[in-house]
């Protein structure tokens, strides 16, 4: 029995676990220039776009689906807000309306037809890549569009002020993280406290305090690393926020556990009174807006949009999603665990760029990365039956 409890724990935190070997390995292989500060804030910008398409990525697959379009629509709405930015002059509230009110329609609009119509996900998103990578190079007449206003630009190049004035050291980033900390150990008591009220069986504190320990270990690390340089780029604190929203939604309301039902099983969710049809187009006009927050921080980063931005975006999100846990089938999954799984692709990219090792190495250690992954969720569960 304690055998099978070990197996479980290690199966748990999997993926948690491979993060950090394969942060420490290329951190022996770089000469420790993995978690220098620079570095360290590089890849929190070179990994936004992708976090931020999770949010809207996990709840469709969720439910058994995939949407193949969301490089598309980045591309798409990225345009929209360039043209709306520099060539009509607009502000920059009425380009960050109108760009998310068109991730939302074309969100609905796909939705409408995988919910309502019947049509495989698959079809219906693989035109939307087509359709939205057509329309991005007809309005941009295959040319880049750019620059950007610097207060559009903040969004994805800046960093928070240090309120509390440190010379060469930023105090409010330490600060943050400190409270940060106290947050995570908050909602842990929390969340034993209230299994304890309704009666579940809890184990011993040790193991809460061994993860609040390590988990306030890394956060204070390399906060302090980032305080050594600029602090918390803006961005950092836009995924953070859009993340916890999401956890919440996805664990604690009744459209989060819905998509799990309909995931798990679509008919006996449906027979059971969940709205199957309503969560399913929810969850895609939820990828469109998601895809739009991503496109909308990807333009600001590169100061411009181009009719190749976001090729082969879906498949980063996808992947993380997988790499972190969820499952092809649909029903299970989590948000924390597919930001783990964005990280571990990420250190992966980012430790082979700095090692000197090709673009075509590094597509290739990817798949197998996400064929491993897969086979990790699939494997098991055939064995049982």
């Amino acid at each position: 029995m304690k055998k099978e409890q070990v197996f479980k724990t290690l199966r748990a935190y999997s993926m948690v676990i491979i993060l950090v070997v394969i942060a420490v390995l290329f951190h022996v292989l770089t000469s420790g220039l993995i978690f220098t500060s620079m570095n360290l804030t590089n890849i929190i910008l070179q990994n936004s776009y992708v976090v931020i398409l999770i949010l809207g990525m996990l709840p469709i697959i969720l439910t058994g689906n995939i949407d193949l379009s969301v490089g598309s629509v980045l591309a798409f709405v990225g345009a929209i807000a360039a043209i709306m930015q520099v060539n009509f002059g607009c502000g920059v509230l009425a380009t960050l309306v109108v760009s998310l009110a068109a991730g939302c329609l074309i969100g609905a609009w796909q939705g409408l037809w995988v919910a309502y119509f019947d049509i495989p996900a698959f079809i219906v998103t693989l035109s939307g890549e087509l359709v939205f990578r057509g329309l991005t190079q007809v309005i941009l007449d295959g040319a880049s569009i750019g620059p950007f206003s610097d207060t559009f630009r903040a969004m994805a190049s800046s960093f928070i002020p240090d309120f509390l004035g440190g010379n060469g050291f930023h105090v409010t980033t330490m600060v943050l993280a400190v409270i940060a900390c106290g947050v995570f150990i908050f909602l842990q008591l929390r969340a034993r406290r209230d299994k304890i009220a309704h009666g579940v069986p809890v184990k011993g504190p040790g193991g809460m305090i061994a993860r609040c320990v390590l988990i306030g270990a890394v956060i204070l690390y390399l906060s302090y690393q980032m305080a050594t340089y600029q602090g918390y780029p803006t961005v950092l604190l836009i995924m953070l926020v859009l993340s916890l929203i999401y956890n919440f939604v996805c664990s604690r309301t009744v459209f989060g556990r819905g998509l799990y039902a309909v995931g798990g099983n679509r008919k006996a969710a449906a027979l059971s009174g969940i709205k199957d049809r309503q969560d399913l187009f929810l969850a895609y006009t939820n990828m469109g807006l998601m895809s739009a927050v991503a496109a909308l921080v990807y333009a600001a980063r590169l100061n411009a949009a181009t009719p190749k931005a976001g090729v082969n975006f879906e498949l980063d999100a996808i992947a993380a999603c997988f790499v972190g846990g969820a499952s092809v089938t649909g029903g299970s999954g989590t948000i924390a665990g597919a930001l783990v799984g964005c990280f571990v692709i990420g250190i992966l990219n980012n430790g082979m760029s700095m090692m000197g090792i090709s673009a075509d190495w590094q597509q290739t250690v990817k798949g197998l990365v996400i064929l491993a992954a897969v086979a990790f969720d699939l494997i098991p569960k055939r064995k049982k039956k």
